[in-house]
């Protein structure tokens, strides 16, 4: 069962029974009035939720961008971002940095006690729209937060330092 008509349906009947005797005990409203608004009721209940569902869909899938990792062939480069409002999340960055070009991934860095945001992330992008997008956003204001965007920079491991 979709999730909106999951957590609808139970108020959505609800809403129908009172619908119903409320109408029942009007003396003015004959009986088949009475069936007919509550079967609106339930009706508009379970299609409302689930062309909300649709609608949904069909933006994510056309207008508005994805939360999984795009398809992309083409050579990558990983941006650092820096500076982040602890309240975005994945899909508006990538909406942000899709302005100007192609986003393959978002990695926005949580606390692993806590799960909370930790400020940065990294994405990762066509490597021929890496430098236009440092130039346009870094210092861009995001949020009402200044982001700081640079390139990458290898992780350092610490277990290197046998030789």
């Amino acid at each position: 069962m979709l999730a909106n008509l999951q957590r609808s349906l139970p108020f959505t009947l609800a809403l129908a029974i009172i619908v119903y005797l409320v109408l029942m005990l009007t003396p003015d409203i004959a009986l088949s009035a009475s069936v007919l608004v509550t079967v609106g009721v339930v009706l508009g209940g379970v299609l409302v939720p689930i062309l909300v569902e649709v609608k949904g869909a069909t933006l994510s899938s056309t207008g508005a961008p994805a939360a999984t990792k795009t398809n992309y062939d083409g050579e990558t480069a990983t941006l650092y971002v820096g500076n982040l409002p602890y309240r975005a999340n994945e899909d508006a960055v990538r909406e942000l940095f899709q302005k100007f070009g192609v986003v393959v991934n978002v990695r926005l860095m949580k606390d692993r006690q806590t799960g909370r945001r930790r400020g940065f992330g990294f994405v990762e992008v066509a490597a021929k729209d890496a430098n236009k997008m440092i130039q346009k956003l870094n210092d861009f204001a995001f949020q009402e937060r200044t982001l700081k965007v640079r390139e990458a920079k290898e992780r350092q491991d610490g277990d290197d330092n046998d030789e």
